[in-house]
């Protein structure tokens, strides 16, 4: 899942961000609506976490203006208002969802994953192939009933692969939707995370590769 934070707070964007990457999502941050506008231009969001004061862009404007997209993101707004009035204009601008600050965290998050499963294009709670299966809202990931250990960025790894399954992913398109707009393309950060995620997934191992092309899941046996 990637998400794009707009807040003008750059302590609070660095938290937030921060805290979402723990939880396996790639995470970008803007800091002003011009920002903000300029990464929906170049990046495909599954969620904008938009503050509604913002400089250079306001929030409002920039929120009408993603509402205006083909396969937009979903859009939470943030404000520092929480009256029953702030919340109407918020949606009424065409916010999915409204949260007033100071909030607690853990809502945040559910509030993200909501989002994201109410997206038009979004993919089924529960992914399954190989005898694999992730549940991305209860953060939960079995093989053949066997419970995976697995970090937030295997998880996330996993998530990509299985949404696709069986097509391949190529190992930028995994940085893309894995990592933020931080990685560095000329990493073997793709390479090293599939090889301990296939040590976790265990033998025979679902994730074939193909040099050139890049990663997927198939059923071993199949």
């Amino acid at each position: 899942m990637r998400i794009l934070v707009v807040e003008d707070a750059r302590a609070l964007a660095d938290v937030l961000a921060e805290g979402l990457r723990d939880r396996g999502m790639a995470v970008d941050t803007a800091h002003d609506g011009l920002a903000a506008a300029a990464k929906l231009d170049l990046n495909a969001y599954d969620v904008v976490v938009l503050d509604r004061d913002l400089p250079g862009i306001h929030g409002d404007t920039l929120c009408h203006m993603i509402t205006e997209r083909d396969d937009r993101p979903m859009v939470l707004m943030l404000t520092a208002a929480g009256s029953p009035g702030d919340r109407v204009s918020g949606l009424t601008l065409g916010a999915d969802d409204y949260l007033a600050k100071p909030f607690h965290f853990p809502e945040l998050v559910l509030r993200i994953h909501a989002l994201a499963r109410r997206r038009p294009s979004a993919r089924p709670r529960t992914l399954r192939a190989a005898g694999i299966e992730l549940d991305a809202a209860r953060h939960v990931a079995t093989r053949d009933g066997r419970l995976l250990d697995l970090s937030p960025k295997e998880f996330a790894l996993l998530e990509a692969l299985l949404s696709v399954a069986p097509a391949f992913l190529s190992a930028e398109a995994l940085l893309e939707r894995v990592w933020d707009e931080n990685a560095d393309p000329f990493t073997n950060t793709v390479t090293v995370t599939v090889g301990r995620l296939r040590r976790k997934l265990g033998d025979p191992s679902p994730i074939t590769t193909r040099p050139g092309v890049g990663y997927r899941i198939t059923d071993p046996a199949g």
